[in-house]
């Protein structure tokens, strides 16, 4: 890129975040996490909650099918940590 052109938003944020995944670990990010969704739970309420879940679940179905839901997936199938 010339010294004269803007750089996108697109490439200043993927800079940015590759800048940030550099200087910390796995632990910053989970306690930036944990504050955000703390802040939420302080800002919405149940009903948020719900309506999010239910969005999510309609867009899963839509994607995956009804199929997806039969399958085992719990325990430890999903702890990858």
């Amino acid at each position: 890129m010339a010294n004269n052109e803007k750089m996108s938003r697109e490439e200043a944020g993927r800079k940015g975040g590759e800048a940030t995944s550099k200087n910390h670990d796995r632990d910053f990010y989970q306690e930036i996490g944990q504050k955000g969704g703390e802040a939420t739970s302080d800002n919405h309420d149940k009903e948020f909650y719900q309506e999010i879940g239910q969005k999510g679940g309609e867009a899963t179905s839509d994607s995956h099918g009804k199929d997806f839901y039969k399958e085992k997936k719990g325990g430890k199938a999903r702890n990858n940590y």
